[in-house]
């Protein structure tokens, strides 16, 4: 059994293939290049290996079926679930909009480092809005740089919730609303005057620019997208108090937040190999089709292509961790000999450290 992976020489430019031991950790090659024919003529100097450990990589998969069609081929599980939340991310982003206002305001540190920016929501998606779906508008007359048609996805999830970063001022909100309310002509130095008094220590600007953001008015300040996908894909049990509420409340606002909060549970307990992962994983994946979440159809479209491999990483306890070590391992190797030797050399310091 042998685990296979790809490391860079030079980022972009070019790279190699690491061979190992599956079992024991032992390195046993190192290939120039990540091409296809390279490792399809390794595989068949040794026709003893009867399973093959890597990642999604089409290239390495046809290598292994041209050269060894009887071998088990065994994706990596932490390379199905890093795909997971890629999908995730942009699914959690397409429907900012549906859950960005719902839920208790967030805690201190929540937003990040994003500065205040008013929402996406001005005259371009409006125009995008009146176009006929699929196509961009056609390029104006006399333009110098003319587009050619492409296909568009719905423009409403082109917009995004805007994003703030917390203030001084927050805590002071609901008042500050209920004041507009009965007054929405009150001086902002009233106001200013008013939650000072009710010990709030920011500055006359920083109410100003808050009201004119319309943070007042607004239900409640955005969560970034990041933020709230990395909410749904940590362990039901680990999230904090303030979290959970933010995933209900995305749950309760957003019928697809909660078709996604439960198919990302659902293929967790996947990941713990099992006999009956491979009929679940046919089963999930019924549900995931069932549901408007297109960018989760297109990681499931990638499962049904690679699917014995996909099984076998649900069934089987094996993995390409290994390699993945080695390939950590290799990096401070590279570092040491930078532009001082070949490649001969780093092979064989690889295969010797």
């Amino acid at each position: 059994m042998i685990g296979v992976d790809d490391f860079a020489l030079r980022r972009r430019h070019s790279y190699a293939t690491i061979i190992i031991n599956a079992e024991t950790g032992e390195r046993i090659e190192v290939l120039p290049g990540r091409e296809a024919a390279t490792l399809e003529a390794w595989l068949r100097g040794h026709p003893g290996i009867e399973a093959v450990c890597r990642d999604g990589s089409t290239t390495y998969a046809e290598a292994v079926r041209r050269a060894l069609p009887d071998a088990v081929q065994i994706s990596d599980r932490r390379r199905l679930w890093h795909n997971l939340a890629e999908a995730v991310r942009k699914e959690v982003a397409a429907h900012s909009t549906c859950w960005a206002k719902a839920g208790p305001p967030p805690a201190k540190g929540e937003t990040g480092r994003n500065h205040p920016r008013a929402p996406a929501a001005g005259p371009r998606p409006a125009r995008a809005r009146s176009r006929p779906a699929g196509v961009c508008a056609p390029p104006e007359p006399g333009s110098q740089h003319r587009q050619a048609l492409r296909p568009r996805g719905q423009p409403e999830r082109l917009i995004r919730a805007p994003k703030y970063r917390p203030t001084l001022v927050d805590p002071y909100r609901d008042h500050l609303r209920r004041r507009r309310l009965e007054n929405p002509a009150v001086p902002v130095t009233h106001l200013l005057q008013e939650i000072r008094e009710l010990g709030c220590t920011g500055s006359s600007n920083l109410l100003v620019r808050h009201i004119n953001q319309g943070r007042v008015e607004a239900d409640r300040p955005a969560l970034s997208p990041r933020r709230l996908a990395r909410y749904l894909l940590t362990r039901p049990d680990r999230p904090k108090n303030h979290q959970r509420e933010r995933i209900e409340a995305a749950r309760t606002a957003c019928h697809e937040m909660t078709a996604l909060a439960d198919l990302i549970h659902r293929f967790a307990v996947l990941l713990d190999p099992a006999d009956s992962n491979a009929a679940l994983l046919s089963t999930w994946i019924t549900s995931a089709k069932a549901e408007d979440l297109p960018h989760l159809h297109a990681f499931t479209r990638g499962l049904e292509k690679d699917r014995a491999a996909v099984d076998a990483a649900l069934t089987l306890p094996h993995h390409n961790g290994g390699t993945e070590g080695v390939n950590n391992k290799t990096k401070p190797i590279k570092r040491q000999m930078y532009g001082r030797a070949s490649f001969p050399l780093l092979r064989h310091r690889i295969l010797l450290s």
